[in-house]
């Protein structure tokens, strides 16, 4: 992967605050249940815009929205602490936003063709909270201005805050304030609704999704046995619709009319990684991460969204037809939540735990508003992507939507980030490009 050098300085971090000053610097945001489960767990959002879409903008231009934006996200910009009994929370206390500016010694073509595995790892500052908790950041928003003229906008956001839905809105909100378009004066707590789930779908097993974590030090991240590598694949429409094509032919019509893209994709995937190394160690059980639906426009940063559920299968998954693991994704997803929020609940988030990569888990995020939602001078980015960071050993799937393809269609394909130890994902790479024509 390129470097980034830098043309100027090496870093430039600096600090955003909310505009309006707090009267009580002492107030605290209460961490759920949810918000706990997932604090080892990082987000990564990366967005490239070409040099008309970036024309004019200076530092100075790009940060002043960020002063009034913090002011309805006021524990964005906080720090965490904990209680007497150990529970972490979040102290509001206008601690502020880190902004890091950093400059590329190549066009933004050359970075993307020197970078074809699409990572975010060189767009989006590293950070992780700790060793010392009461000083971390939570958020850092890095820009980086390439030869050509053109920027990348990457946001690095601590899972505690909020779901990966919660991060790209609140990088929305941003691009719309520098667009000229008003901030709502407060954000809607959710309201959330009920999962459409049906009882015998809900598990009342000790959950698999999730496993406990030693820490790195005193930072929260995991310790992990395995080199994870990340690789973000590209499936064109077409070949989107002729994976749904041919393998729509062997299922029902019921479960045709009730799967997604993400239920293809995922059971592709699974197939794949299944056939990987010893032909029966594949994963039979995985890890479904999806968000309950309508969330409102102006949401309040939130994890309550998130439905875990594990899917087991009792058959080598390798030998299967990929109808067959979309069938079984599609209608056998068991909710592992009410367990999962027991479980961390009754430890009051004192324990560590990892649930991507707990066990090898797919996460939905075809509905994220990547192109439309986040734009510079009335301009979508050319390329907008997603990667977690704290992913255990077994690895995270993420699908997301890619930019229009330039097919007679016009449709829409799909970005598939994948984060699995280096020689499972150098495997899937010749899987995925041999027998689909997928890279």
């Amino acid at each position: 992967m390129g470097s980034l050098p830098d043309l100027d300085n090496p870093w430039r971090i600096s600090t955003v605050v909310p505009a309006t000053p707090r009267d009580d610097r002492n107030a605290a945001f209460q961490l759920n249940t949810m918000d706990l489960l997932v604090k080892l767990h990082y987000i990564r959002l990366v967005f490239l815009f070409d040099s008309l879409a970036a024309g004019g903008l200076s530092i100075y231009e790009l940060k002043k929205p960020m002063f009034p934006l913090l002011d309805p996200y006021a524990h964005v910009s906080g720090r965490i602490r904990r209680s007497e009994s150990g529970r972490p929370f979040i102290k509001c206390n206008d601690a502020g936003v880190r902004i890091a500016e950093s400059r590329c010694d190549r066009t933004l073509q050359e970075w993307i063709n020197d970078n074809r595995n699409g990572v975010v790892e060189g767009l989006v500052h590293d950070h992780v909270l700790g060793p010392d908790l009461a000083f971390s950041p939570l958020v850092f928003v890095k820009f980086t201005w390439f030869k050509c003229g053109g920027l990348s906008v990457g946001l690095s956001w601590a899972h505690v805050l909020g779901d990966a839905f919660s991060a790209f809105k609140f990088i929305s909100k941003w691009s719309q304030l520098l667009g000229g378009q008003a901030l709502p004066k407060s954000l809607h707590m959710p309201n959330l609704p009920e999962p459409q789930i049906s009882p015998n779908s809900i598990s009342e097993d000790p959950p698999i999704s999730i496993q406990g974590a030693n820490i790195v030090g005193e930072y929260w991240l995991p310790a992990k046995d395995k080199d994870l590598a990340t690789h973000s694949f590209h499936i064109t429409s077409e070949q989107l619709h002729h994976l749904v094509m041919v393998t729509s032919n062997q299922i029902s019509y019921t479960t045709k009319k009730t799967s997604s893209y993400f239920d293809f994709i995922s059971a592709l995937l699974w197939k794949c990684i299944a056939n990987i190394g010893d032909q029966n160690s594949g994963p039979k059980v995985v890890t479904i991460c999806t968000s309950k639906t309508n969330r409102p426009e102006n949401e309040f940063p939130t994890n309550d969204f998130l439905v875990f559920s594990k899917i087991e299968s009792d058959f080598w998954v390798g030998k299967r037809e990929i109808s067959e693991l979309v069938k079984l994704i599609a209608e056998n997803k068991v909710v592992e939540n009410p367990e999962i929020e027991k479980i961390v609940e009754n430890d009051e988030g004192k324990e560590d735990y990892i649930v991507y990569g707990a066990k090898l888990t797919f996460v939905d995020l075809e509905e994220a508003n990547a192109y439309d939602g986040v734009r510079l001078n009335g301009q979508k980015p050319i390329m907008a992507n997603c990667a977690f960071h704290g992913v255990g050993d077994q690895g995270v799937v993420l699908v997301l939507p890619s930019p229009e393809d330039n097919d007679l269609d016009g449709g829409n394909g799909r970005i598939v980030t994948v984060s699995l130890p280096r020689d499972e994902l150098d495997q899937l790479k010749d899987k995925l490009g041999g027998e689909w024509g997928i890279h």
